[in-house]
């Protein structure tokens, strides 16, 4: 297949998948046709894109054979394309999932095309190579989100969206000021080309690059929902219906990490003195008030959504110790998080379904009645919680490993703390929702939703399909371990993404 073809499935499929979703608006059964069918073609898509940038390292492509940089630019390497396949296999459980587990009235009414566009923007994020179309594309994110935080109208979900909205349109307005910055300095909005330019070190503008880094830090570190910008994401995240959250919970915070890498080996390499310290203190404090946070909660999705916040902070932590181990570990670690979290939200919606609410105090003697769902989530808590040999255990072996290696002993003993106190909080949510009885004053109310058994195997299937791939990686990780290794090799070494781009040579 072409590499041309190859980078522009990723944003056509999902694009044409949502018109024609449009096109059957009122019938909701071809709408689940549709977008089932072209979820599987965008993972299938995915998965060739990465087998193709494992053998020829980067691909690129210019829209409208306008030669670089004065085109758009798309360019695949290891880590996009690995992020992409990562978000097929979500994206595709999400799906399933909400086959039975969404209500019909949302399906029917722009589920699952603002889904499918969401997966587009996801691709753009990944796939663009310069820094407008980087900005158009999480605008693009932004919209989906609001629709589909929304979707249904209820008063929680309302509320959750003015403040995810709110805190987002700040977070753009920062980003639109570091890329005019950005070109009023160097004259480019080309990743390739900037990349090129901060590496000249007489280059006249290159002491402003600090100030350019501050404003994308701010503004993607309120996307990823770092410290101290994250008091949005637990305001948000347990407000929609699961089918929606476990997405949005499962990626969105890692594609603000993604691009808060990219940019950080790419671009502001010169500024990695100043940059490198604040960020080993913004992913101690992230992951130290994240756990703080979620073992404060006592419901199952806001537990969920503040531990995606300690989650951030590990994922920070491989960028600010800045190796090619830690950087590689980050690179696991993130795929690894996307595959989990999304997995144990799925599992908190069959819950809640199942019993009308996710409050600990009114949950209780799930395993009694459910023990094939017990055994669902107590695999993806310990997964989250680094047991070994889990998938969480690998990259926060990595992280901690590369942390030793640099001399920051304090920030490993702080993610090590942190492991310990995700444990806690995994085993409260055991204790409480699974094995504890049920309080008596609920148990002769109506709390319970009878549930016909093909329809709830039929919730089971993605959420087992997910955790099929967590427990691959977790006892046969060193593929992924490879993989993560290649792609923080060509983050640190340059040469292959700016010579692809810039010599207008797609890799055929």
């Amino acid at each position: 297949m072409p590499s041309d073809l190859l980078l522009v499935l990723p944003l056509l499929l999902p694009l044409y998948g949502a018109l024609l979703c449009l096109a059957f608006w009122q019938r909701e059964q071809w709408q689940t046709v549709m977008a089932g069918i072209f979820q599987v073609a965008w993972l299938v898509a995915g998965m060739i894109l990465l087998q193709r940038v494992l053998e020829a390292e980067v691909i690129s492509t210019q829209v409208g054979n306008w030669p670089a940089p004065f085109g758009i630019t798309l360019a695949a390497d290891v880590l996009s394309a690995l992020i992409l396949v990562t978000a097929g296999v979500i994206g595709l459980a999400v799906y399933l999932f909400s086959l039975q587990g969404l209500d019909i009235t949302r399906r029917r009414f722009g589920y699952y095309p603002l889904l499918l566009l969401l997966q587009m923007g996801v691709a753009g994020v990944c796939l663009t190579g310069d820094l407008f179309n980087l900005y158009v594309w999480f605008e693009l994110l932004l919209i989906c989100c609001f629709a589909l935080l929304s979707l249904g109208g209820t008063k929680g979900q309302l509320e959750g969206t003015l403040k995810y909205v709110t805190i987002n349109f700040l977070a753009s307005g920062l980003l639109l000021t570091g890329i005019g910055i950005m070109y009023s300095l160097y004259g480019s909005l080309n990743l390739a080309e900037l990349a090129m330019l901060v590496r000249q070190p007489e280059h006249p503008n290159l002491p402003l690059l600090s100030m350019v880094s501050v404003f994308f830090l701010a503004g993607f570190g309120i996307k990823a929902a770092i410290f101290p910008l994250f008091f949005w994401l637990p305001a948000s995240y347990h407000t929609p219906p699961v089918a929606i959250s476990a997405f949005i919970a499962g990626l969105l915070t890692k594609v603000g990490i993604y691009t808060l890498i990219r940019l950080f080996t790419l671009l502001f390499i010169s500024d990695l003195g100043f940059m490198l310290p604040l960020m080993v203190v913004l992913a101690a404090l992230t992951m130290l008030i994240g756990v703080i946070g979620a073992a404060a909660q006592t419901d199952f999705k806001k537990i969920l959504s503040f531990h995606i916040i300690s989650q951030i902070g590990y994922m920070l932590m491989g960028l600010a110790i800045y190796t090619p181990l830690a950087l590689a570990g980050s690179v696991f670690f993130i795929v690894h998080n996307i595959l989990v979290k999304t997995n144990l939200f799925l599992i908190s919606g069959i819950v809640a379904q199942r019993y009308r609410t996710s409050s600990l105090k009114r949950l209780g003697g799930v395993y009694l009645q459910q023990p094939m769902l017990s055994v669902l989530f107590i695999l993806s808590a310990l997964s989250l919680a680094g047991t070994p040999p889990s998938s969480g255990f690998w990259g926060k072996l990595m992280l901690a490993r590369a942390g030793l290696e640099a001399g920051e002993y304090v920030l490993v003993g702080v993610s090590l703390f942190v492991s310990i106190i995700t444990l806690f909080s995994m085993t409260k949510i055991w204790n409480e929702v699974f094995w504890k009885p049920r309080p008596v004053s609920v148990r002769k109310g109506s709390l319970v939703t009878p549930v016909n058994p093909l329809r709830l195997w039929q919730l089971y299937l993605p959420v087992t399909m997910l955790l099929g791939v967590i427990l691959l990686i977790g006892v046969y990780a060193r593929p992924l371990v490879r993989i993560s290794e290649q792609a923080a090799e060509r983050l640190l070494h340059i040469e292959p993404y700016t010579d692809t781009v810039l010599s207008n040579k797609a890799v055929k």
